[in-house]
């Protein structure tokens, strides 16, 4: 699949590299999804939020939504991801916007493969180390969040 074929919007301001962040959507479409397409959305926290508010009734925006398809046709689903929340912990974790946001979409993409974070016994998460060490990311979203085998975070 050509990275021209990929659905990656923005509604940002933010200068981007757009072009490596579509082809790198077409890789993760080729390794993770196994060829089933995935559309991206890159926004702010208000678009984040409101999207989190109607699909998942939680009032609060988030770094990353995933919304998968059901059946088994060649569209996996979309992503959501705040750019806002992106910069931000991209500040925190001393890598750049471009990196957050490709450990964002490969977040993303894990979950539009079926995997689940909260209820598969860390499956997702060696998955995540195992694709973000493939991908020379630095240190994952799940990684991240539960330093300790009982802290959970709830991201979707």
């Amino acid at each position: 699949m050509s990275s021209d074929d990929i659905p990656l919007l923005f509604q940002t301001r933010e200068r981007l590299r757009k072009d490596a962040l579509r082809a790198y959507l077409a890789e993760l479409v080729e390794c993770i999804t196994r060829g089933r397409r995935i559309s991206c959305l890159v926004a702010g926290d208000a678009e984040l939020r409101r999207l989190n508010r109607r699909f998942l009734n939680k009032d609060y925006a988030t770094d990353v939504l995933s919304f998968p398809t059901t059946g088994s046709g060649d569209f996996a689903g979309d992503l959501a991801i705040s750019v806002q929340r992106a910069k931000a912990q991209a500040a925190e974790h001393g890598h750049s916007l471009d990196n957050e946001l490709r450990i964002l979409m490969l977040h993303g993409a894990l979950h539009l493969a079926g995997m689940d974070h909260e209820k598969d016994a860390g499956k997702m998460a060696r998955a995540e180390v195992r694709w973000r060490k493939r991908l020379g990311l630095p240190t994952g979203l799940i990684e991240r969040a539960a330093p300790s085998r009982t802290a959970r975070r709830s991201v979707r």
